[in-house]
């Protein structure tokens, strides 16, 4: 098997910096700013039209452009710097791994998630839980912890967002051209594109096998959209979890089982799987079916698959577990179960929920039963998930139930801004000048405090320009294109004021997160977005799921309030919310709100982005909030439950804050125009966020707490043994009803 770039189709790319076109097939140029200023100098406007593709607009610039950067001597030494740091970066041995583990190297983990959220020009994610796994992937290339990643080729992605005149979200689908990608097709050995057969289902589903690298981890993405599936099947790895029930079984059928054997088809051998939700739960069953075909024990068997098996579970949502009745299973899986060495009602146990008997098959709860490590997303999480499953260990207090916590965090290098981490680079220590690669260290961060008030604040503001720009000229590109109303300039941010406290709202619009919190009490909302001395402004972004129309509801009604002239276009909502939209937002305004029902919110790591930005946080106390909140890096207050009379309780608080706090702090102004009381907060922000809440931080609490602990457990077909010594994990599994 092997992937190739199809270099013939660069013919026009001269030989002295050809360079570029290896370098745009690695996602490693998409976190380092100064790689993706390469091809930004090459042909800036190509680069703004492919929408920072550097596949596309490689492909697309004229032979002229690269003969000029070629004769140019300063972009040949930006070229050759970059290219160097490139080329050791991906050297094998110089690792953060390699460095703390030199004889543990057979260690691989198998990392498998429905979405992967690593660039906006391929857009195979929905959200936070597509986000957090392209940032655990980022960061296991940065630290060399071996990983091979497993997803879905998604032709239309998540869904592209339409708001029409009355607010109503319209869904649009866009194509994605996979052949002018950062993405490649898997060869077979016969010289076409690999497809591998899903075991054991009937009718047969098939995959085609492509590859993204991300520096130097691999992620293999499942496509069935071919020749070779009945056209039912075609549509399964078409888009983001399809709304209908067997179309989403079949879609986890294929992530799970059809994503192990992809695996087993190219050779990669990997120590331990880790599960990012319950979606590619079904792995669990090859992996299991493989051993016992092996001929290993039943109960050795599945002890094995626990034992090398950790599973990160992301929401206290109940509608967020999916359930599938009892005879779509049998519809799918009736054939299979035999293979298992499980009696049918077994099989059915593995995924029955005690809180819900006989309801179907609880992917959660036969993640939870097949895998020996589990854990939630930040530590009030870790209690509320303890709490919710207990009764899959009914001899365990709740207290003592084995679901640990994993606070999230994200990857610096992709979501600090270039122009914050300039001004740190400007101030370091010179004896820290590989900061970058030490980020969780909270020392480093304490430079922050040499940052004099008036170059951090003035770096804000030009932030805060840049996303008022960015929402204006999207607004002009969809005027021009005939696809806006008048009555929509002002509820798309036409006429936010630079100078004024801007709060910002960006997230799935799902009920418990209570986005129209702040309309609870119009005439108070009035009073606050029209203070003449002090004026507020809120910007809203998000989507909401094609299914969800109680989500869509929500949205009408804030897009409506934000085209009513009562709040003079202080209100605003950005259409179709993605990875490069949020930048802008955690990036640009003041204040990131939060407003979750209280204990339904795991983790929420966009506050983690923008406080890591300067940005504070205004929000409910949980997630990672809990945590994170030190009463001096933003503002924190304890929600109430999703009744109407403590929603208004909790919208009462937030306009307090508002108006009590927040505001006079903002514009507590001296001479010079700085809020420096304000500034000093912006500090304590980043210094006590980024190191603790970043991706880094995460994945060595996963490397020294779990993948280590496989070593206890031998090796299955197709998978090697882990050569860890050290912790190793607690005696058996306690029994599970």
């Amino acid at each position: 098997m092997k992937t190739e770039i199809p270099y013939d189709r660069f013919a026009h790319v001269p030989e002295r910096i050809f360079g570029l076109v290896d370098l745009a097939y690695n996602l490693w140029w998409s976190w380092h700013s100064s790689a993706s200023v390469l091809f930004k100098m090459l042909n800036r406007a190509e680069w703004k039209m492919s929408r920072h593709n550097p596949v596309r607009m490689l492909l697309d610039t004229p032979p002229r452009f690269f003969e000029r950067a070629a004769a140019n001597p300063e972009y040949l030494r930006r070229y050759d710097i970059i290219m160097h740091r490139f080329g050791e970066y991906m050297v094998p041995g110089t690792s953060w791994f390699a460095q703390h583990y030199p004889s543990r190297t057979p260690l691989t983990i198998a990392y498998l998630s429905s979405e992967f959220g690593l660039h906006h020009s391929l857009p195979f994610y929905a959200g936070g839980l597509g986000i957090l796994a392209g940032d655990h992937v980022k960061a296991s290339s940065d630290l060399g912890v071996p990983t091979v990643a497993v997803g879905f080729m998604y032709a239309e992605g998540y869904l592209h967002q339409h708001i029409e005149a009355d607010g109503w979200q319209k869904n649009v689908a866009e194509i994605l051209d996979r052949d002018a990608a950062p993405v490649l097709r898997v060869m077979g050995d016969d010289g076409k594109q690999l497809v591998v057969q899903v075991p054991l289902i009937d009718p047969p589903i098939y995959v085609a096998v492509w590859k993204v690298q991300v520096g130097r981890v691999p992620l293999y993405l499942l496509d069935t959209h071919i020749d070779e599936n009945l056209p039912e099947n075609r549509n399964i790895s078409h888009r983001l979890y399809l709304k209908e029930l067997e179309c989403r079984l079949r879609q986890e059928l294929v992530l799970g089982i059809g994503g192990r054997k992809v695996l087993h088809t190219l050779g990669v051998e990997y120590s331990a799987m880790h599960l990012n939700e319950g979606h590619s739960a079904f792995s669990l069953l090859e992996r299991l079916r493989e051993r016992l075909v092996a001929g290993m024990p039943p109960d050795e068997a599945r002890e094995q698959v626990r034992g090398t098996s950790v599973f990160t579970t992301h929401t206290p949502v109940p509608a967020a577990h999916d359930v599938f009745p009892e005879d779509l299973m049998a519809k799918y899986f009736r054939s299979y179960c035999p293979s298992l060495d499980l009696a049918w009602d077994e099989f059915m146990a593995l995924g029955d929920d005690p809180h819900n008997p006989g309801a179907g098959f609880n992917m959660t709860a036969f993640a939870l039963r097949m895998s020996r490590f589990h854990n939630g997303v930040s530590k009030k999480h870790g209690e509320v998930a303890r709490e919710m499953w207990q009764p899959l260990w009914p001899d365990l207090p709740p207290e003592e139930v084995p679901i640990d916590a994993v606070t999230n965090g994200v990857h610096v290098p992709t979501w600090l801004n270039h122009r914050i981490e300039a001004l740190i680079d400007r101030y370091m220590d010179p004896d820290y000048p590989n900061w970058r690669e030490d980020y969780d260290n909270p020392i480093i961060w304490e430079v922050v405090d040499e940052i004099p008030d008036e170059e951090l604040w003035r770096e804000h503001q030009w932030l805060k320009m840049k996303l008022f720009s960015r929402i204006r000229d999207r607004k002009r590109r969809k005027w021009a294109g005939h696809q806006g109303e008048p009555a929509n300039l002002a509820a798309e941010g036409l006429m936010l004021d630079t100078s004024a406290l801007t709060i910002g709202f960006a997230r799935r619009f799902a009920e418990y997160k209570r986005a129209d919190l702040i309309f609870e009490d119009l005439d108070r909302l009035d009073r606050i977005v029209n203070n003449r001395w002090r004026p507020v402004q809120f910007i809203f972004a998000g989507k909401a799921h094609p299914a969800d129309d109680r989500g869509k509801r929500i949205l009408q009604k804030i897009y409506q309030y934000s085209q009513d002239p009562r709040f003079g276009g202080r209100i605003a909502f950005i259409e179709d919310y993605g990875e490069q939209v949020a930048r802008y937002m955690v990036h640009g305004v003041d204040v990131w709100m939060n407003t979750p029902v209280p204990l339904m919110e795991a983790s929420g790591t966009s506050g983690m982005k923008a406080g890591m930005n300067g940005v504070l946080n205004l929000s409910v106390l949980d997630g990672w909030w809990v945590e994170g909140y030190n009463g001096r890096n933003g503002w924190g207050f304890e929600g109430h439950a999703a009744s109407p009379g403590d929603n208004r309780a909790d919208a009462e608080t937030i306009y307090d804050l508002i108006e009590n706090e927040v505001a006079p702090l903002y514009y507590s102004r001296t001479m010079d125009d700085v809020p420096h009381k304000w500034v000093r907060m912006m500090r304590e922000s980043i210094k006590s966020i980024a190191p603790q809440y970043c991706s880094l931080r995460m994945l060595k609490e996963y490397v020294t707490r779990y993948y280590p602990s496989v070593c206890r457990y031998a090796a299955g077909p197709g998978e090697q043994l882990a050569g860890l010594e050290g912790v190793c994990p607690p005696g058996p599994a306690p029994r599970m009803r």
